[in-house]
């Protein structure tokens, strides 16, 4: 399986990445081909809503000379789409934000008889670290998650939500057990 791991942390030695680089371990152990984007290292716009993306519905056609496209070129190549990222105000990442509205491009004719994806079927899962707890906090997060399945025609393959964080250090075996877990349920 070829997975693409879209890390929206900022920082690069975070919460986030630590548990990621657990799943990771778990993908190669599994014989999956495994690529994390850093998002915080590229760049990329917000989305223009200039409508250009929907003139050539078969291909990746945003007019912006950014690095978004590229991305999700591999997205769009990709059996499994990992969406990491700690939670910001209720929210991801700005970086992965900004991503996120560019998948608009990945589709047409929403709400449409005729509506189709560049994504149709693909497996997509969302990591998401916090400070905090679940209730409260983090329940929009994954519900905007969840609806983001529905324009791209993908299956939501799972989602994991690690709270109570403080520091990568302080991450204990009880989590990467659970990050283990969610690599395999999200893989099968």
């Amino acid at each position: 399986m070829k997975i693409i791991a879209l890390q929206g942390s900022p920082r690069p030695k975070s919460n986030t990445a630590k548990i990621l680089s657990w799943m990771e371990e778990e993908f190669h152990s599994l014989d999956h081909q495994v690529e994390i984007i850093q998002l915080v290292n590229k760049n990329i716009n917000g989305c223009l809503a200039c409508g250009k993306c929907k003139e050539k519905p078969d291909t990746i056609s945003c007019i912006q000379k950014d690095d978004a496209p590229g991305i999700l070129e591999k997205m769009v190549n990709a059996d499994l789409v990992l969406f990491a990222s700690p939670l910001y105000f209720w929210g991801v990442t700005a970086q992965m934000k900004a991503l996120i509205d560019r998948t608009y491009s990945l589709y047409i004719n929403f709400h449409q008889p005729n509506h189709a994806s560049l994504v149709e079927g693909q497996r997509q899962a969302l990591l998401m670290t916090g400070g905090g707890g679940y209730d409260n906090n983090a329940e929009a997060a994954f519900t905007a998650f969840g609806r983001l399945q529905n324009p791209h025609m993908a299956i939501n393959a799972g989602e994991l939500f690690i709270g109570s964080c403080s520091t990568p250090e302080k991450l204990d075996n009880k989590i990467c057990e659970k990050a283990v877990a969610f690599a395999r349920k999200i893989t099968t």
